[in-house]
């Protein structure tokens, strides 16, 4: 049975996009579902049946009949489906490493996610932060910097693409948005998240989809 993963705006999404990068890092075949966000519709949309086990958000994958939100959530559902080898490292520091900032990334940093919302289609140079999404740009720049150097890149827990650079490709998103100053080795993997080749499809993909969210454009 194919999978089926429901999501909203590319361009504004970022725990869809999330949820979509995870999908094709599987390898697993899957339906995607749009979704358009605080459309006029919207409180009907988030009635679904299909959105009632995460509350009326996306994104949120179907298994059949097993749900799974969250991006964690999502990610280990796909980890368990795609053999336990596409999404963690398996060495034990590494991925002790990427399971814990993959987690600090699916709590945290507020300040930034609500002071720099997602905006694939938008730049804003000389955009200045507040304080405290300030201190969160710069927590992700530590974490970069020690995944870097402790695994050896290029990606954020060693030589292979997996779950802490999806979670952490939105805030890549962000950082391009806003033209946030970075640390060489932090810039690096910015700009290698934003190249990587499902990024770049997600971003294409926002940039001809028709439905402009006026509160994220500023």
């Amino acid at each position: 049975m194919t999978l089926r993963l429901f999501i909203g705006n590319r361009a504004y999404s970022s725990w869809s996009l999330r949820g979509w990068l995870a999908a094709r890092q599987s390898g697993l075949p899957f339906e995607e579902i749009f979704l358009p966000l605080y459309e006029a519709d919207w409180e009907e949309t988030k009635r679904r049946p299909e959105l009632a086990p995460s509350g009326g958000k996306v994104p949120i994958l179907w298994d059949g009949p097993v749900a799974s939100w969250n991006a964690l959530g999502i990610l280990d559902h796909l980890d368990r489906l795609s053999g336990g080898t596409r999404f963690w490292p398996a060495e034990p520091a590494a991925r002790a490493f990427a399971v814990s900032v993959a987690a600090e990334m699916q709590a945290g940093f507020q300040a930034l996610r609500g002071f720099c919302p997602m905006n694939t289609r938008a730049r804003h140079p000389g955009f200045a932060l507040s304080p405290d999404a300030e201190a969160d740009v710069r927590r992700v720049e530590a974490l970069w910097e020690e995944g870097l150097a402790r695994f050896g890149g290029p990606w954020l827990a060693g030589e292979d693409w997996g779950a802490a650079d999806i979670m952490f490709t939105p805030v890549a998103s962000r950082f391009t948005t806003y033209c946030v100053a970075l640390s060489p080795a932090a810039e690096g993997l910015r700009q290698r998240l934003m190249a990587h080749p499902f990024m770049a499809e997600w971003v294409a993909a926002a940039a001809t989809e028709g439905h402009v969210l006026q509160r994220y454009e500023f």
